[in-house]
């Protein structure tokens, strides 16, 4: 099998994760691309191939059990092994989320996408990273997420509009990622959430302050964490997020 180091990106075909799929591969890694959609998965992959980046594509709607089982099938028949999955597939739900008027189908598309899909993905590929000899798994989150700046917040400055289904998502997936680095503290694997700042993507209909590209270093910090690095963490690139 290949000894190359082996990534997956989940939601890789265009924004912070098309982004991130190419600094893993600026690395020399062979980075999988995964997107439901497969146009737009194939015309990233041809981007990020004549960019020079080690790139495959990766059938994956994180929603869908079937797809994500076979996702890691193809995973394991190209390389044996994964060393790097990047759960950074979204979506906000639908908008707006005013709480007292919330469409509750816009509540269960986030959590099951933003939640239950990174479940789905990191269970899945679970026994593939248990191969490597360095696994790290990276949690897309938000500053949204953090509770301590959602209640220290007077406004929308720094926490977004009210959202009573995304931003309790990325909370919801928090905790979610302290959970698994409590069950895998005696193994080898290295799981976090990543804060990628307000980033203009399609996601907030590009209103963000920061380019894609600098939304994605976060990500590609902790997917490179030496072998001693924190596990169970919220970070930026200032440091730790304030749960």
């Amino acid at each position: 099998m290949s000894e190359q180091t082996i990534a997956l990106v989940t939601g890789a075909n265009k924004g912070i994760g098309y982004e991130i799929a190419v600094g893993l591969g600026a690395l020399g890694w062979n980075v999988g691309v995964g997107a439901r959609d497969a146009e737009r998965r194939e015309a990233a992959v041809e981007k990020l191939r004549a960019a020079g980046v080690d790139a495959f594509g990766v059938p994956l709607d994180v929603t869908d059990d079937a797809s994500v089982a076979a996702a890691a099938e193809l995973v394991e028949e190209r390389a044996g092994r994964l060393d790097v999955l990047v759960n950074n597939a979204g979506v906000t739900g639908g908008m707006p989320q005013e709480p007292t008027t919330a469409d509750l189908a816009a509540v269960r598309r986030a959590v099951e996408t933003n939640v239950i899909g990174v479940i789905r993905v990191t269970n899945a590929m679970l026994p593939l990273l248990r191969r490597s000899a360095s696994p790290r798994i990276v949690n897309m989150s938000s500053t949204v997420g953090s509770l301590t700046r959602q209640t220290n917040s007077a406004g929308e400055d720094a926490t977004g509009p009210l959202s009573v289904a995304y931003a309790p998502s990325k909370t919801f997936l928090n905790a979610v990622t302290i959970q698994y680095a409590k069950e895998l503290r005696d193994t080898n694997i290295l799981i976090n959430a990543a804060c990628p700042g307000y980033t203009a993507t399609d996601l907030n209909g590009f209103r963000g302050v920061r380019t894609p590209e600098q939304g994605a270093a976060i990500a590609i910090r902790l997917a490179t964490l030496p072998d001693d690095g924190p596990t169970g963490g919220f970070f930026e690139d200032a440091g730790v997020v304030p749960w």
